[in-house]
């Protein structure tokens, strides 16, 4: 970066501290912001009491493993959604269910969360979520709102390139972070260019039986892969992927991965991968189904990019993908025409890895390059043709226009922005209306919690010409990207429907039973306010005794068919809570090492008799 590009980012970054000491000064002097101009912001996220917000926020909530559920305008945080990380307070984790999803993980880091399409529009069904920490996806029914499945990824090193969806939910694709060894075999560093992969993870999910399957795996070069997106309409056979040390770096990487001018943006054909595995073209590799693109004609090229790009976008009509680069401070734009033509024409620069280049100059479209902003990281669209870049280093949003590169408008971010969502922003038909950027850094701007702050975010109208900044709000801990989808499009249940079917469940106070197999015991208990009911024969039907080294299972069903009914279920001492929603079935399994008297308790308030709700697990010593 020369001279006056630095000076720049200095002057930028002290006018977006500027601007936002006047925005959060103090609202009743004229000099910093009118009474009028802040009684029209607040009239805009106002939502008053029995309405609703218009949109669902839903954002990865980073290394704590769960999702958050924002409105949007007001900004409001509606829910946590429990998704890698055991959650006590809704006992996720707990029961026999999430319990097996969750394995021995305690912990996920979950970045990109992607919500199911269909013909490249959202459709409310599902929500994908990755974890980087752990090699997984998962997945939330947006019906309940409930993590439903979570599958182990072989051969992986972090998808943090994922999740990202093709037109039809047909893949959820998530390319790897780090190179390794496949299987994650031991092999030196020394050996990096020979043994270590870079892998893409291509999972289907069964909606139906509300399961994942691994497809097909993609080997790839050690390069790392960073953020990625699938193409739509005329080019929703492909996939595109920011790619970063392509010098196979294995030590200090700030340095030693940012020496070439250029790396790639890598350009997949997943209808022709397909194909290929259906033909057996594959190897197995740790039960996966691995193909080589390399081995299949016109599968895989790559395009040159601005060094150590961050993310790649498709715009809404499927004609183009924008990569903005971290280190070089513009954003550019490449058209999937160009590249089909150069494709066909087998106009190629060279070759790297087996990997086809095409040029620079036939494939790029044009590079925009607004004065003093700094640190371009993602890209989101609205209706009308515009696009809008969060500036990391400058601290600000820019919007400008796709077809022109003319630049419209720059507000500050208060502070450094990473992702950005736009209502709608990664759908074929984008609203143009709210734009939330996920900000790294809050500094002073809420109330001081210690050394660590929390993170925040700025709500942003887009509606207009101008862009208008509305107002911050923070989140803790860090969001790395969300998506706003229109809250007509996702359908929530009031409740679980009865199911008498359903196995271990029991629909009745006059059902409820205690059975013994061997040092296994089952309860088939109910919840209802206000009182649990585990054996409707017993003198105290509320209480449960076993012995010392039992294997303890209760089976429990909310029969309060009442929406917003949850029952609580908490063993005192026994370190065990679950929650149960209305009409639904859980199993809480455990070994009752311990013996002694121990309280069971409703832990969700659930009626003016909660207190009352509440009975004895005895465990007989040995």
């Amino acid at each position: 970066m020369n001279a006056q590009r630095i000076i720049s980012a200095v002057v930028g970054i002290a006018a977006g501290l500027l601007v936002a000491f006047v925005f959060f000064g103090d609202f009743g002097n004229e000099d910093t912001a009118t009474s009028a101009d802040n009684k029209s912001k607040a009239e805009k996220v106002f939502v008053p009491y029995g309405e609703l917000d218009d949109y669902y926020m839903l954002a990865s909530g980073g290394h704590s493993g769960q999702l958050f559920v924002y409105g949007v305008p007001s900004m409001r945080k509606i829910r946590t959604v429990p998704v890698f990380t055991p959650d006590p307070a809704t006992g996720y984790g707990y029961d026999k269910e999430s319990k097996e999803m969750l394995g021995d993980y305690t912990w996920g880091d979950f970045h990109h969360p992607a919500v199911s399409e269909t013909e490249g529009d959202y459709d409310g069904e599902f929500l994908f979520a990755n974890d980087v920490g752990n090699n997984r996806v998962a997945a939330v029914d947006l019906g309940i709102f409930h993590t439903v499945d979570i599958m182990d990824l072989p051969n992986m090193g972090g998808p943090h390139a994922g999740v990202f969806l093709t037109s039809n939910t047909e893949y959820i694709a998530l390319p790897t972070r780090f190179a390794r060894p496949l299987g994650g075999e031991y092999a030196s560093l020394d050996k990096y260019e020979e043994e270590y992969k870079g892998v893409v993870s291509m999972t289907t999910f069964d909606k139906k039986k509300k399961e994942f399957d691994l497809a097909f795996q993609i080997v790839l070069p050690p390069w790392s892969y960073d953020l990625s997106d699938a193409g739509k309409k005329d080019s929703s056979d492909w996939i595109v992927m920011t790619t970063y040390n392509t010098e196979f770096a294995t030590t200090n990487l700030e340095i030693n991965a940012s020496q070439n001018d250029r790396d790639y943006i890598v350009m997949i054909n997943w209808k022709k991968l397909e194909k290929a595995v259906a033909d057996g073209k594959y190897d197995d590799v740790n039960g996966a189904k691995m193909v080589d693109p390399r081995d299949v004609k016109g599968a895989i090229y790559a395009v040159p990019v601005a060094k150590s790009p961050h993310g790649v976008d498709v715009t809404p009509d499927g004609t183009r993908f924008i990569a903005s680069g971290k280190l070089a401070p513009l954003m550019t734009v490449f058209s999937f025409e160009k590249a089909f033509d150069a494709i066909e024409k087998g106009d190629f620069d060279d070759e790297k890895f087996g990997i086809p280049i095409l040029p620079y100059e036939d494939v790029m479209e044009r590079e925009v390059d607004p004065p003093g902003a700094l640190g371009p990281l993602h890209t989101q669209f609205d209706d009308k043709g515009h696009a809008y870049n969060t500036m990391f280093i400058s601290s600000e949003v820019v919007k400008w226009k796709v077809d022109t590169g003319e630049v419209i408008d720059r507000k500050p971010s208060y502070y450094s922005p990473g992702h950005a969502s736009a209502a709608e922003g990664d759908t074929v038909d984008p609203d143009g209306k709210w734009l939330v950027a996920l900000n790294k850094i809050a500094k002073d701007n809420f109330l001081s919690v210690g050394p660590s702050h929390p993170e925040s975010m700025d709500l942003y109208d887009i509606s207009g010409e101008e862009m208008e900044h509305i107002m911050a709000a923070p989140v803790d801990p860090e969001p790395h990207y969300a998506q706003i989808i229109h809250r007509d499009k996702i359908k929530p249940k009031k409740l679980y429907e009865k199911d008498e079917d359903r196995p271990n469940s029991v629909w009745s106070v006059d059902d409820a039973h205690i059975e013994r197999k061997g040092d296994e015991v089952h309860v088939y208990g109910v919840a209802l306010r206000s009182r649990f009911v585990f054996d409707a024969k017993a003198e105290r039907p509320d209480a449960v005794t076993v012995k010392q080294g039992d294997k303890v299972f209760f089976h429990m069903t909310n029969i309060d068919l009442d929406q917003d009914i949850t029952h609580g279920f908490g063993i005192n001492d026994y370190n065990l809570n679950f929650e149960v929603q209305p009409g639904q079935t859980s199993t809480l399994e455990f070994v009752a090492d311990k013996a002694g008297t121990y309280p069971i308790y409703c832990t969700n308030f659930c009626s003016a008799l909660h207190q009352e709700m509440s009975g004895y697990l005895l465990v007989e010593p040995k």
